[in-house]
């Protein structure tokens, strides 16, 4: 009598080899050494912000002459700080006040205005056929690895000059002015950002069950209805993630906004001035620490209000079933 052992195909293996792997590393990263290793990170990455913070509400005399970390053993606190740096008059003083509100003016625009378009876009190129919507969405893919900075000439030249096509305006030059230019930063900021927010949205929206999209056809709802009642509420993780980036990569921007709005107080952002304030003044550290933190507290704001979606945006995909 003869007696054989089952063979598992070899894709059986396969998975099985590659689950029991994956169940060690997720064994090690949730072990106590991971997590004190990962505690010990965090606590050395916030000890410069921390440090930071408590400087900008130290008086001159004491960032002048002491560390922060003296705070603790002889506490000195103010407020004039803030106060020099958001709404003093002198020349040497932050005025930061309007510059905060035209980085909000300029960075609320440019994070709502890609997420709109490549939503729609990236819908469209998922679940909508026609003629050539493979190659659009390859070309909009390979607008990624066009450098920013190559596109900055040509940009400018197009709100200066317009568009002349064998003499004849197709598009005159935009000409606008003082706070008109929010409106070219608008537009760089939406043109860099679209092929990164399709490539993105579009692999969320492929993923919803086909058999969804199939019901609501059957019922009588058109693309518009489907794209509204149905993918945008699906989606809500992965649109916060995108915005999440767009807002940080936008606020902290210096070269854009610098390029497009120019440098006057009335459309200039946080960074043109931050950069001022450090290159002439690089010796009012008083001033710098709590200028820098006005311009940290934002993102900060929109960060701890949308991690949630973000966690659920970066890991959404990440298992099927």
């Amino acid at each position: 009598m003869t007696t054989t052992t089952p063979t598992l195909p070899a894709g059986a293996q396969a998975t099985g080899k590659t689950s029991t792997t994956a169940g060690r590393v997720r064994k090690r990263l949730n072990s106590r050494t991971a997590t004190l290793v990962s505690v010990v990170i965090a606590v050395v990455w916030t000890i410069p912000t921390f440090g930071l913070f408590v400087s900008s509400f130290r008086p001159e005399d004491q960032i002048k002459t002491t560390g922060w970390w003296t705070f603790f053993t002889n506490p000195q606190f103010t407020l004039e700080n803030y106060q020099e740096v958001l709404f003093g008059r002198s020349s040497s003083s932050g005025q930061l006040a309007n510059y905060f509100v035209n980085s909000l003016a300029i960075t609320v625009p440019s994070v709502l205005f890609p997420i709109a378009f490549a939503s729609l876009a990236a819908y469209a190129l998922a679940w909508i056929n026609f003629r050539g919507r493979d190659w659009a969405y390859i070309a909009i893919f390979a607008l990624q690895i066009v450098p920013l900075q190559m596109a900055l000439v040509p940009l400018l030249r197009f709100f200066s000059t317009g568009v002349t096509l064998g003499g004849v305006t197709l598009m005159p030059a935009w000409d606008l002015v003082d706070e008109q230019k929010f409106v070219q930063v608008w537009f760089a900021h939406t043109c860099f950002a679209l092929p990164f927010a399709v490539f993105l949205l579009h692999n969320f929206i492929a993923q919803l069950p086909k058999d969804l999209m199939e019901a609501a056809r059957v019922d009588g709802a058109t693309h518009p209805k489907i794209f509204r009642t149905i993918v945008l509420p699906l989606i809500t993780p992965a649109l916060a993630a995108f915005g999440i980036f767009q807002f940080l990569w936008v606020w902290n921007d210096l070269l854009v906004a610098l390029i497009f709005a120019g440098g006057s107080s009335e459309t200039a952002p946080l960074t043109v001035r931050l950069a001022e304030m450090a290159g002439t003044r690089g010796n009012e550290w008083q001033r710098l620490t709590a200028g820098a933190f006005v311009s940290i507290v934002v993102p900060l704001i929109v960060f701890l209000s949308l991690q949630r979606y973000f966690v659920r945006g970066l890991l959404a995909g990440s298992v099927k079933g």
